[in-house]
């Protein structure tokens, strides 16, 4: 039990780290945006800041799922190795 408990607290911990790698490049983006348009008297700034930090936000997700599949996979293959190597 104690096993499944951490990895639901892994998960959870990836799903909450994902959102804020998502939500923060947005939102400074769009607040930029927004003081940016104010600034110079164009309203509609922030909508293509929002686009760059929604591309910011994919952009670092895309990276950390990378990373960590790849660590997975590296884990999943030293497993197999030691279980070949007990048999």
């Amino acid at each position: 039990m104690n096993k499944d408990k951490k990895m639901m607290q892994e998960a959870l911990m990836m799903v909450f780290e994902l959102s804020i790698n998502m939500l923060v490049p947005i939102l400074l983006c769009t607040f930029f945006g927004v003081w940016l348009g104010e600034k110079i008297h164009i309203n509609w700034m922030a909508v293509p800041f929002f686009f760059i930090g929604a591309l910011a936000g994919y952009t670092s997700i895309f990276k950390k799922m990378k990373r960590f599949l790849k660590d997975d996979k590296k884990k999943k293959d030293e497993k197999e190795v030691d279980h070949a190597k007990k048999n």
